[in-house]
């Protein structure tokens, strides 16, 4: 593989984050609209122990949605710091409603992207793909779907020792950037591209892993010698009790439409992170950070004053209900302010012990540590080996 020279602030950086100096390094951002303003706590964090920015010494930018959008910028050379200026002003111009009976369901989609748009050209011009691959010396990732060619469509560009890699080096960073955050329902698609979370791909990590050792990357990348940072925008939690899967609440249609919306996404991502974290890849240094939207990760978080945020009565993070978590959606803007408090105890708790040097899953399970998992298989074992229970079950 391409050995990777560092200069004495590169290497600092690494000694800082516990890197294997050989080791190349991945930033993989999951989307999650607003919240993404959580994972630039992280971030932000992250580049103040290395001393450097991360665009200054990571080699590999990848991600989905509002990810993709923090992802583009760094590879533009953006700091953290600067980016989450750059996102607040964002946030407050994207969603504006379209019109006044916009709504995701009866009128969609709910905002226009005209704003949205004048700011990323503003920010980015016309530059492309490869000019940021070129300038800044870093690599690209952003997924989008194809709903045309029914495929995910990855937008790369990759500095090899075979030269610029990427079937679409040559498209303009901006463009890539508004059509992998097209979220149907929320914003009307770019052509034939959609938000690229809407499948498999919300968190980008695996994918990216595979363009980098098997694609684009090959000969440059190699599982053995990658470090990945994974950021989660935090994973909302909807358990639906036995009562309410016979009887959901309201229309069953909408119901079920909703929670395999929710669901897909997070048992996919939930999927690539036990798999990164298996021993089929022992050799990767995968460092994963993600929590959960409910009182029980709350309760493990050092609390913080939250009584300026308006949207609830409690004054602090462990005075959040369980329903006033798990409506975080991605254009609820009235929660920015809290997504960026949990982030910042995240960044608290982070760094009691683990401060960024590895992955963020010393659990029994090999789990996240702030993702609740509730255990029911002792009832479980009960019910599936009883004939009485499966026979008396209703079957409509």
């Amino acid at each position: 593989m391409a050995a990777k020279n560092l200069t004495p602030e590169q290497l600092q950086a690494y000694k800082n984050l516990n890197i294997d100096p050989k080791n190349r390094i991945i930033i993989s951002l999951d989307g999650g609209g607003i919240r993404g303003i959580l994972t630039l706590q992280l971030l932000k964090k992250m580049e103040e122990i290395a001393g450097l920015q991360l665009s200054q010494f990571c080699d590999l930018f990848a991600g989905t949605s509002t990810g993709a959008i923090i992802a583009g910028l760094m590879a533009s050379g953006h700091s953290a710091i600067e980016i989450e200026q750059l996102y607040i002003q964002l946030v407050s111009k994207v969603f504006l409603k379209r019109g006044l009976l916009a709504n995701r369901y009866l009128d969609p989609p709910a905002y226009d992207k005209v704003n949205y748009r004048h700011s990323l050209k503003d920010v980015m011009d016309d530059s492309t793909l490869k000019d940021a691959c070129v300038k800044n010396g870093v690599d690209i990732f952003i997924t989008s779907k194809n709903i045309t060619d029914n495929d995910e469509e990855f937008f790369t560009c990759f500095n090899t020792p075979a030269g610029i890699q990427g079937t679409y080096q040559d498209a303009l960073l901006r463009t890539v950037m508004e059509a992998t955050m097209s979220a149907p329902t929320y914003f009307r698609p770019l052509e034939r591209f959609i938000d690229g979370g809407t499948t498999t791909y919300n968190n980008p990590s695996l994918a990216a892993l595979m363009e980098a050792v098997e694609y684009d990357g090959k000969g440059k990348y190699a599982v053995e010698d990658i470090t990945m940072y994974s950021m989660g925008t935090g994973k909302l939690v909807k358990s639906v009790s036995p009562a309410d899967g016979a009887n959901p609440p309201g229309i069953d249609a909408y119901f079920w439409l909703n929670y395999v919306m929710d669901e897909s996404s997070q048992d996919a991502s939930s999927m690539q992170n036990d798999l990164l974290r298996s021993k089929m890849m022992s050799s990767l240094d995968f460092r994963r950070f993600q929590i959960s939207f409910d009182t029980i990760a709350m309760q493990k978080l050092p609390d913080r004053d939250i009584s300026s945020i308006h949207f609830s009565n409690a004054n602090t993070l462990h005075d959040l209900t369980d329903a006033e978590l798990q409506n975080v959606e991605m254009d609820d803007v009235s929660k920015f302010d809290l997504m960026k408090e949990i982030g910042l105890a995240m960044v608290d708790y982070i760094m009691v012990n683990n401060k960024f040097q590895a992955d963020l899953n010393v659990t029994k399970t090999n789990r996240d540590e702030l993702v609740t998992a509730f255990n029911s298989i002792a009832q479980i074992k009960q019910q599936i080996s009883s004939p009485a229970w499966i026979d008396g079950f209703p079957t409509s």
